[in-house]
């Protein structure tokens, strides 16, 4: 993270001050036993993104933890647009986190009376104009070591963080996890190929992934482009076998991916259907 993507002012229960000022007790569940989930939205031209799907998202993973959602909507979308003004962000994204809070003695039972902890900062980053979409990255595959329930956007991230230092120490610049012989998502992104017969392929929805909402918008333009898709498993054979393959977050929008494992994806350059899809989704949302 270089200087001026850090952030200037951050929002910690209930007030905006500056990120050096902020402080966290160091008794908050969020940091003793990540209990606490996250939301990272994105912003281009100082305007939040595909935002009322990562709000819903968040408020989905807090319903499932039995974590108190603190604000509305309306309340959270209020916060977001004062913290991008504050920053002056005009690209780069909101990061949102909710822990269970504090209490005075660490034990995994928690009070179901304790008032949740919420902070949000943002940071810069190209979205529309990022240099990987004319290079593609190299990724690497890795077993995937999660708990079940990977549909909850939670902080429990450690196998994500081994598996995105691996594959730096591998010159990837991200991770593709596999498990049953199937790939499931990366450390940090969904996965898709795109088949010889031009068929684009991502593994349905189910506790094993995220509920990416990049990946809902893209796939949404994909059929309304006329992209023929397939939700279903595929393994890495096939994937080393695809004509193209791509990765989307809220920051990486169709992002090619040009080499898995050291084999050329393709041609071994970013692919078309990969550009289409990322100017449908920009087209889209902007």
């Amino acid at each position: 993270m270089t200087d001026d993507s850090l952030p200037g002012v951050v929002f910690l229960n209930g007030a905006f001050l500056p990120a050096n000022e902020a402080r966290i007790s160091i008794m908050d569940r969020g940091l003793l036993f990540a209990d606490s989930v996250y939301e990272v939205a994105g912003v281009v031209d100082g305007r939040k993104i595909d935002n009322s799907a990562h709000i819903e998202r968040l408020k989905r993973s807090l319903d499932l933890l039995s974590i108190p959602c603190p604000y509305t909507s309306g309340q959270w979308s209020d916060l977001q647009d004062e913290i991008i003004r504050k920053n002056r962000l005009d690209e780069g994204t909101i990061y949102i986190q909710v822990t269970r809070g504090t209490q005075m003695e660490r034990s995994p039972l928690y009070h179901l009376d304790a008032p949740p902890t919420v902070f949000m900062f943002t940071q810069q980053k190209l979205i529309v104009s990022h240099p990987g979409y004319e290079s593609g990255i190299n990724v690497v595959s890795l077993p995937d070591h999660r708990w079940a329930r990977r549909d909850i956007k939670s902080n429990m991230l450690l196998t994500q963080v081994l598996a995105r230092q691996e594959a730096f120490t591998r010159n990837a610049q991200e991770a593709w996890l596999v498990q049953d012989g199937f790939v499931t998502e990366g450390a940090a992104s969904s996965a898709y190929i795109v088949t010889r017969g031009n068929e684009l392929v991502t593994r349905p929805l189910s506790q094993a992934i995220l509920p990416g909402i990049t990946r809902a918008t893209l796939l949404s333009v994909a059929e309304m482009t006329g992209v023929r898709l397939s939700q279903r498993l595929f393994t890495l054979d096939e994937a080393y076998g695809a004509k193209e393959a791509f990765i989307s977050s809220v920051s990486e929008i169709a992002l090619p991916v040009v080499c898995l494992d050291e084999k050329a994806i393709g041609d071994g350059k970013p692919g078309p259907i990969a550009a289409a899809l990322r100017q449908a989704y920009f087209d889209a949302v902007i």
